[in-house]
């Protein structure tokens, strides 16, 4: 419920403050006199976006603040889950700073826009002609229909369902396109991998090979080497093994005479053992190195493949090789693991189609029971409003398709007249008409509905003389449950609310300032007689305001 407003610096005022009551407040004034700009101050608490037009004085930041009484409408768990901190008495102020920056508070807590809108929705709703026309469009009209059946546990199982359901769905899409292409190249990935496997390839095994391969190409000279440096070590006369012993042989006979000659000695002798151990590996060698033209080719052969596939698969190593051998050797299984997780899928996709389709079927149960319902219902509100002949069909066609709200197409069709045939509402109802089915509609919603505030503006568009009285007496029979405003033009509505607040605008110097306030009863009288006759208030026009107001 809307407490108190306060405005600051916003289009045409200068400073407004305003408390309200709990029941049926209208506003009248002027036109031009800032109704509007009260229904814009508000849709700026209620999220909307501002600009610098919104600013009276440009040097100067616009600030509006809405006190709303919130203890009986369950909102704190809405709080938590954004991170609010709950008031019973919750204050909302936006402020639009001369740079063009807006910001939002909550209980002095800076929120988002969006959570704003959020909040703002389940506290307010500004009925503007614009929404009238809305009751032409199926989303609205399934909205309506869901409210009378209770449907809205069961809208959001439904919508939580098929969310689960889409998700499922796009990830078996995603599986069955990676099986289709990995299918297309199943053949081709399963050709480069036993190409692959039949090289039998071994990490590091290549420079195995290479250095084999240097070997077995060039056994005459290696061995030509060799004999060479075993003929010059062991030599009988002139060998470096012979000399070498000779050198030993000469240091140790002078050893004793001075450690340094002892070391030299015992340095000869380590280094002879080496050399002679260098010797006997070469003669070793020597007797290994024997030319195999066999094992050259195999050799040869074996690094010609491993040269091929590096080439064919653009890389320098065996262990990359190995890399996209494992790569292909998952690509191949994965087809054959694919089948299985497509077919579970496939099956956990149907359990949630038919979870889907029940709660679907759900809904349009309740959406069948209830149609006749609401439609004596809004019958029953028309007939006061002076449509007694006036009549609804409500077509709901169960669908195969999913839609946002459930598996239903909605269609309500209206007829005005007794004997006329039935049209969709948009082509057969007048503006006065639509004027007085949406009162009706919310006259009914308002009954199922949590909504603490509802503003009406100028819902009686295209309505006078008896009508409107009893639309008066309509927002004032919603009043009993929720709060409303009237924003009318009529003085048989005026005179319905238990509140009376008056727009006007007066000139203050060079500027322009629109004040909103609360009539006594005896302004509410001259009011209401100027809405009847005009700025030249009759008696007669006194008179009628005063009965209108008994």
């Amino acid at each position: 419920m809307l407490l108190s407003l306060s405005i600051k610096n916003y289009a045409l005022i200068e400073s407004l403050e305003t408390d309200f009551s709990n029941q049926f407040s209208v506003i009248t004034g002027e036109t031009g006199a800032g109704k509007s700009i009260l229904l814009g101050a508000l849709g700026l608490v209620l999220g909307n976006r501002a600009d610098l037009t919104s600013l009276k004085d440009k040097e100067q930041k616009c600030i509006i603040e809405a006190q709303f009484a919130i203890s009986n409408y369950n909102l704190q768990s809405f709080f938590v889950e954004n991170d609010m901190d709950y008031e019973d008495k919750t204050i909302i102020r936006r402020e639009i700073l001369p740079s063009g920056k807006s910001r939002a508070f909550v209980n002095d807590s800076p929120v988002n826009l969006q959570e704003l809108q959020e909040l703002g929705a389940m506290l307010l709703d500004i009925h503007s002609q614009n929404q009238t026309r809305e009751l032409t469009e199926e989303n609205y009209q399934i909205d309506i229909l869901d409210a009378v059946a209770n449907n809205g546990n069961n809208v959001i199982a439904y919508k939580n369902a098929l969310s689960d359901f889409k998700s499922t769905q796009k990830e078996l899409k995603q599986l069955i396109s990676e099986k289709e292409a990995l299918v297309k190249e199943y053949e081709y990935n399963s050709y480069l991998l036993n190409e692959l496997l039949a090289a039998n390839l071994v990490e590091g095994e290549q420079e195995e090979l290479e250095q084999e391969l240097e070997q077995l190409s060039n056994v005459e000279f290696i061995k030509e080497n060799f004999e060479r440096i075993l003929a010059i070590a062991n030599e009988e006369q002139v060998g470096a093994i012979m000399n070498l012993k000779e050198i030993k042989v000469s240091l140790q006979k002078i050893a004793a005479f001075s450690t340094q000659y002892a070391q030299l000695q015992e340095r000869l002798t380590s280094s002879l053992l080496e050399i002679e151990d260098i010797v006997s590996e070469c003669e070793q060698n020597n007797e290994k190195i024997l030319a195999d033209p066999e094992r050259l080719e195999l050799v040869n052969t074996k690094l010609q493949s491993i040269y091929n596939l590096q080439k064919k698969h653009q890389v320098q190593t065996v262990a990359e090789l190995l890399v996209i051998q494992n790569e292909l050797d998952a690509k191949v299984i994965r087809v054959d693991d694919l089948d299985g997780a497509i077919q579970k899928l496939q099956a956990e996709l149907n359990s949630k189609q038919t979870k889907v389709d029940e709660i679907a079927k759900s809904i349009f149960e309740n959406r069948k029971k209830t149609a006749p319902i609401l439609i004596e219902k809004i019958r029953a509100i028309l007939a006061q409003l002076g449509m007694v002949e006036a009549n609804f069909q409500i077509e709901i066609n169960h669908t195969d398709s999913y839609y946002p709200k459930g598996k239903d197409e909605v269609i309500l069709l209206f007829s005005a007249n007794k004997g006329t045939s039935f049209g969709l509402l948009k082509k057969v109802a007048s503006g006065g008409e639509m004027s007085r089915i949406m009162l009706a509609i919310k006259a009914i919603l308002a009954n199922y509905s949590k909504l603490p505030t509802i503003i009406f503006d100028e819902i009686d568009t295209g309505v006078s003389g008896e009508i409107a009285i009893k639309m008066g007496e309509i927002m004032k029979e919603m009043s009993v449950t929720m709060q409303v405003f009237a924003i009318t033009h009529l003085p048989q509505i005026a005179a319905k609310g238990s509140s009376h607040y008056k727009v006007s605008k007066r000139n203050q110097g060079d500027t322009t300032i629109s004040e909103l306030n609360l009539l006594t009863q005896e302004e509410r009288i001259q009011q209401i007689a100027e809405m009847l006759s005009g700025k030249e208030i009759t008696d007669s026009a006194l008179q009628h305001a005063k009965a209108l107001l008994n």
